[in-house]
């Protein structure tokens, strides 16, 4: 007997034996249209069921496809089954490079862009952010491109995969840089009472690591471009100490899994992800979330979190806080706001994460919070769905590229198309 396909933490099994995986466009167009019921399974960092089907669960993987360098419009074509990783060692050896990365490098292009997957950084918007346009096999295997000028754009990329599959994008691009990246210790919390927004803007790209354990804010990641200006901190900033070795968001854990630290500049894509492709951060023992506030009230939700910690903190591993620009797409969660998300890395106890995340959510709810939709959270569909103005806009447009329902599933009617 076969065992099932999981995602990548473990904590979903899929409810097909296997997973299709096409090796050409016409195959994956032939599996379309005979198709009644379809997901695709991007690298399974999602943490909850959005990929999940009772039809079939495509990959795409093996399908072919290389990656082309557009001088002239400053853009970059690539198959939608390209990891970042490998996308970014490709461009930077051809002297491009993207706005941003995340944090994992192993995460694939279309999964990421699909779920408004992000970096950090005041002024950088999420991944999707960058996608210019957008090949798509409808419910029919009929393929399509969709470009930023063309009617419903800003509804395509993040899609939850609700539109069809995605084999290819086309995405921005500028000329390659060189990032610093230093870690601060032990950043004192009343720190933040007067300077957060100066510090969460103090760089390209800043993370602030929290066990939400102490009176200090564990680690802050200073991602600085260095063809922006010099680097302004000194052994001290804002109350904390530069550190003078490797350090690894998790106490204990091997830095060395993590990107060159200590002020030694090096290319864009080896310093803004956290962790080092050559590695993998973890072998999947973990849960994860994150919700997104107004940057506005970043403060105000600190502390209302700050108030609960000893509810949560028992089954965290640690938590990021970090920026993201706003965007104009229907289902970011960044829709035309300035945000800071709440990360959360938990211990693999789903049940024991299941139960505190309420809480989590109440004490965020006057803020407005939107959860990942890649991520664990307990939150009702009709509060999700409050959040984005856009979405019937976004129904309309899914039924008219899916008026069958083929590319939906549990997760995708629940939080988008029950009333």
């Amino acid at each position: 007997m076969s065992q099932r396909p999981t995602n990548w933490a473990g904590n979903l099994t899929f409810h097909v034996e296997h997973v299709q995986r096409p090796a050409s466009i016409e195959e994956l167009r032939k599996l379309v249209a005979r198709s009644s019921r379809m997901r695709v399974l991007g690298s399974g960092h999602s943490f909850n069921s959005i990929a999940d089907t009772d039809g079939d669960l495509v990959s795409l993987s093996d399908l072919p496809g290389d990656v082309a360098v557009n001088a002239h419009t400053a853009s970059v074509t690539v198959p939608a089954g390209v990891r970042y990783g490998e996308l970014s060692q490709q461009l930077h050896a051809a002297g491009y490079a993207l706005h941003n990365l995340g944090s994992l490098p192993h995460i694939s292009v279309a999964g990421s862009c699909a779920t408004a997957t992000h970096g950090s950084g005041p002024t950088n918007g999420n991944l999707a952010t960058a996608v210019s346009s957008v090949d798509i096999v409808t419910t029919d295997g009929d393929l399509v491109t969709v470009g930023a000028d063309d009617d419903g754009f800003s509804g395509t990329v993040v899609a939850l995969g609700a539109l069809g599959v995605v084999v290819g994008m086309t995405l921005s691009i500028e000329p390659t840089y060189q990032v610093q990246q230093i870690v601060y210790d032990d950043l004192p919390v009343d720190a933040l009472d007067d300077h957060l927004d100066e510090i969460l803007s103090g760089a390209y790209s800043v993370s602030l690591f929290t066990r939400w354990q102490a009176s200090s804010i564990d680690h802050i990641w200073v991602k600085h471009r260095t063809d922006h200006d010099e680097w302004s901190g000194g052994p001290s900033w804002f109350g904390a100490t530069r550190a003078e070795e490797q350090r690894h968001p998790l106490p204990g854990m091997p830095p060395e899994y993590c990107t060159q630290q200590l002020g030694v500049a090096g290319p864009w894509h080896e310093r803004l992800p956290h962790f080092r492709l050559d590695f993998t951060p973890s072998a999947g023992e973990e849960l994860q979330s994150e919700y997104f506030v107004a940057r506005s009230d970043a403060l105000a939700a600190i502390r209302a979190l700050d108030r609960i910690r000893q509810r949560f903190a028992p089954v965290l591993q640690v938590s990021e806080i970090r920026t993201i620009a706003a965007d104009g797409i229907w289902l970011s969660p960044c829709y035309q706001r300035d945000m800071v998300g709440f990360h959360f890395t938990w211990i693999k106890d789903a049940a024991a994460v299941q139960a505190v995340l309420p809480e989590i959510e109440h004490a965020l709810a006057e803020f407005d919070v939107v959860p990942h939709w890649g991520k664990v959270f307990t939150m009702p569909p009709e509060a999700v769905r409050s959040r984005y103005p856009r979405l019937d806009d976004f129904r309309d447009l899914a039924r008219s590229y899916d008026p069958a329902g083929v590319f939906r599933n549990e997760f995708v009617d629940r939080y988008i198309f029950s009333d």
